[in-house]
């Protein structure tokens, strides 16, 4: 049997196949996760540590001289995304409302737009990119939380920027870094390993997930998925290219991580008058969850195959 060839056919499948069955698992037979051991372990809790991981081979990739641009291209992203979502969402709340139009609120729409997973990230970079754009997972992970969207909402006085939450993802890769760079043998041998942690962490990343909420979400929380993977992508995309990056970064930073379903009840902490704005933009986020983590492979595989036809074009 072809498995993996049959895999690699569908777009980012090795991040997007083990996801999906992950979702699946959780959703229709979540025990099976919970028999303890080695199995929960790796499939249901394995996500932190394998993602782990995944950061210190990648980094070992990492020339030191590529760190600078890993800044430029990651904190140029990042700005996007917040930039992006602080427009669409306040426009939304200025022409309907806060209750915004067909149950898009602007607390939804920059609750989900401007966060990106980083899980999905970090794989989506190590597969279709390059050093650079690996280097820049830890700025991603300003986005990965309430922090941007309380800040966009005026409520940056209750929560303080998650120093920690940049230093644990920064940690592992220095390390492979400083391995990396020590000792090219060691390269060789730490980044051969990323690619092989894909598919395992991808489904325990899925097995956090329960497709119930699209349901509840229903058709809103699918456009707001898709408006986070499009039509942010399109920005993200535009500006990675302008700081010379090769668009991948941009694409695969078009997604929504799956902490961001608790931000609309940090903004209710906040501000208690938006109670019911929030009720109603919970299962919204948690449904944009879902569907960019399947369009946003899908994304940044084209990405990385028009960037191919480019140089084959360009080469002859």
């Amino acid at each position: 049997m072809n498995i993996k060839a049959a895999i690699e056919k569908i777009p980012g499948g090795m991040m997007v196949v083990p996801l999906v069955l992950g979702a699946l698992v959780n959703t229709f037979a979540p025990q099976a996760l919970q028999v303890g051991g080695f199995t929960t372990a790796l499939f249901k809790n394995g996500a932190p540590a394998l993602i782990g991981a995944f950061l210190l081979c990648m980094g070992a990739g990492i020339h030191i001289k590529a760190a600078p641009k890993s800044l430029l291209i990651g904190g140029g992203i990042t700005f996007t995304k917040f930039v992006v979502a602080v427009a669409l969402g306040y426009a939304v709340e200025k022409l309907f409302g806060a209750e915004g139009i067909w149950g898009l609120s602007s607390v939804a729409i920059i609750a989900a737009m401007s966060n990106t997973n980083g899980g999905l990230y970090a794989a989506l970079a190590g597969e279709f990119g390059r050093d650079n754009e690996v280097g820049a997972t830890p700025l991603m992970s300003l986005s990965d939380g309430p922090i941007l969207t309380m800040i966009a909402l005026g409520a940056a006085g209750m929560a303080n920027i998650p120093v920690m939450s940049i230093v644990v993802v920064i940690i592992p890769m220095l390390i492979g870094m400083l391995l990396g760079n020590l000792d090219p043998q060691m390269r060789d041998f730490l980044s051969k390993g990323g690619p092989l942690l894909i598919p395992f962490f991808a489904f325990a990343l899925g097995a956090s997930i329960d497709l119930g909420m699209l349901i509840k979400g229903g058709l809103a929380g699918i456009l707001l998925g898709v408006l986070t993977t499009l039509f942010g992508g399109f920005f993200n995309i535009k500006v990675d290219r302008l700081l010379g990056g090769t668009g991948i970064a941009g694409a695969a930073a078009s997604s929504t991580a799956g902490n961001a379903v608790a931000t609309p009840m940090a903004i209710a902490q906040a501000d208690p008058t938006l109670g019911q704005v929030v009720a109603a933009a919970t299962p919204l986020v948690a449904t944009s969850v879902i569907v960019t983590a399947i369009l946003t492979p899908v994304l940044t595989s084209w990405v990385a195959k028009r960037n191919q036809q480019t140089q084959a074009v360009a080469g002859e």
